[in-house]
């Protein structure tokens, strides 16, 4: 398997090297790195290539590195069934520069590309119908920045005995998050739900 990925990483790097791709072998998959500007160039010929064949595009997500001067990364999960093998595409880009949008080689992207830009505020130029995709129309932010706040926000929901959806302050219970880390196998020492029931011999 290690074998057929550098094969694999040396053609990649023979045809497309003047693209300034770095690229390596890790937890046995080929991780790739890219310019933005020169990714869907090489996203097209990943798919095209008779070596390559990387028909299906897995995922598509974004990763948060607030600290970063190039904050986000966007990652590609690229699987190729005529090869039985996967690659990882990987760019850097900054908080207001647009990616361009993948959807012209992968119609499968758009949805991706959306919910990418729902919660990290990443822009794709050229992407036919950029609009949030999980939360809601009024909603403001980005909720898988490492920056979102937790508190503060209002969620929308659909209540049952109401009847009709309704807007509520987010509560995040912390009433239950005591952990002990201890054994199940020796006593605990305070008294558990339920306990006070017991009959002492």
């Amino acid at each position: 398997m290690a074998d057929a990925l550098q094969k694999l990483n040396d053609h990649i790097t023979d045809k497309r090297g003047g693209f300034s791709i770095t690229s390596k072998i890790a937890y046995g998959e080929l991780a790739v790195t890219a310019a933005p500007d020169t990714v869907i160039g090489l996203l097209t010929f990943l798919r095209d290539d008779q070596v390559c064949r990387f028909t299906q595009l897995v995922d598509l997500c974004g990763v948060d590195y607030p600290n970063r001067e190039k904050r986000f990364d966007v990652v590609y999960h690229l699987l190729s069934l005529h090869r039985n093998q996967r690659v990882r595409v990987k760019i850097e880009v900054g908080e207001d520069v647009p990616v361009p949008s993948a959807t012209a080689v992968w119609p499968s992207a758009n949805w991706y590309e959306r919910e990418t830009f729902d919660m990290y505020g990443i822009q794709f130029s050229g992407h036919p119908d950029l609009r949030r995709l999980l939360t809601d129309y009024g909603f403001s932010g980005y909720p898988l920045r490492k920056d979102f706040p937790l508190t503060g926000f209002v969620e929308v929901r659909y209540d049952d005995e109401q009847k009709r959806v309704v807007n509520e302050p987010v509560k995040l219970t912390q009433d239950f998050r005591k952990f002990d880390f201890m054994s199940p196998w020796e006593g605990a020492k305070q008294i558990l739900p339920g306990d006070e029931k017991a009959t002492k011999p």
